[in-house]
């Protein structure tokens, strides 16, 4: 009997060291694999998304011709010459060509990238925490804060924004300029966000989690911040993506119309499709160019947000986490 057990034993043995015997060793990292956070599978879904990795490779290449682009160009937008007015693209060492009086019109396309990333900076700087704050407050507290916090909202969501922008910009002509307009745009784009996140907290209140941390004697502002602010980040990181695109074709409008970045030495995508579209017959490339980089920036901020979307839905299987 002992026998017999001890050459049972001995084959268990040879079989686990004889080549091409079964990896005991493999089985266990089968078994074994570490558990990937949520932050670590949105990260992943994220990389994984063809559309979304496209948009922010644009966007990373825009960010680098717009702040980049002007240190080894060495050419500022300021600069006019007299002997290069309106030549064209590749004429007389400009590449994308002059305007009538003289300025490179690659240097206005760096200058304005910059401009209207800094309108969208601040627009989301200023309207993220108005919006999140107003939602939060109404979707959490309910009752008659949110009757009356989201009755001024529905009262100034009557009033077209464009229109409330319009007659803000028109009754301050000093704040047209890209410091001017992006506060402008950011203290009248957060309605929709707050309407976003009230919603989101209305249905996270109500999460097991939350009576959980009330029966423990959390307060309302470490539930708020600790609890439901970061069950909401997905909708709040889609909507700043898409606010971004928004708040560049707001600030392109608002200067088509005139009323928003104007004045000696100020530019922005915007400001350059405005001034170039009366020339669009004669001088395409002034209003052409600016055009299709404004549409760019659009498309790959459009498209991260798509990306984001995705990343952030659990029921998204198009990428294995």
């Amino acid at each position: 009997m002992a026998t017999t057990q001890a050459t049972t034993a001995s084959a268990g043995a040879t079989l686990t060291t004889a080549p091409g015997g079964p990896d005991t060793g493999g089985a266990e990292r089968e078994f074994g694999v570490k558990a990937r956070s949520q932050r670590q599978q949105i990260v992943r879904r994220f990389l994984r998304n063809k559309v979304g990795m496209t948009g922010l490779i644009i966007f990373v290449l825009m960010l680098v011709f717009g702040f980049i682009g002007p240190l080894v160009y060495g050419v500022h937008y300021a600069d006019q010459n007299v002997n290069a007015q309106s030549v064209g693209p590749g004429v007389a060492g400009y590449p994308l060509g002059s305007d009538e009086i003289g300025r490179d019109e690659l240097a206005g396309l760096m200058q304005g990238v910059q401009r209207s990333l800094f309108i969208v900076l601040l627009y989301v700087v200023i309207a993220l925490p108005l919006g999140l704050l107003v939602g939060a407050l109404a979707g959490y507290f309910g009752r008659w804060i949110d009757s009356v916090l989201m009755r001024i909202v529905d009262l100034i969501l009557t009033v077209p924004l464009l229109v409330v922008l319009l007659v803000v910009s028109s009754n301050f002509p000093s704040s047209r300029t890209p410091l001017g307009v992006g506060i402008i745009l950011g203290l009248f784009g957060w309605l929709d966000l707050a309407r976003i996140v009230r919603s989101q907290f209305l249905s996270l209140r109500e999460k097991e989690y939350v009576e959980a941390a009330h029966s423990l004697g959390a307060s309302n502002s470490r539930i708020i911040f600790k609890h439901l602010i970061p069950n909401a980040l997905g909708s709040l990181i889609v909507w700043t993506t898409l606010a971004a695109a928004t708040a560049i074709i707001l600030e392109a409008s608002l200067t088509y119309l005139g009323f928003g970045v104007n004045g000696a030495g100020q530019t922005s995508l915007g400001r350059l499709v405005s001034d170039g579209v009366q020339a669009a017959s004669t001088r395409p490339w002034l209003f052409y160019f600016p055009g299709i980089t404004l549409l760019i920036i659009v498309l790959s901020i459009n498209l991260i947000g798509d990306g984001i979307r995705d990343a952030f839905d659990p029921s998204n299987r198009r990428v294995r986490a």
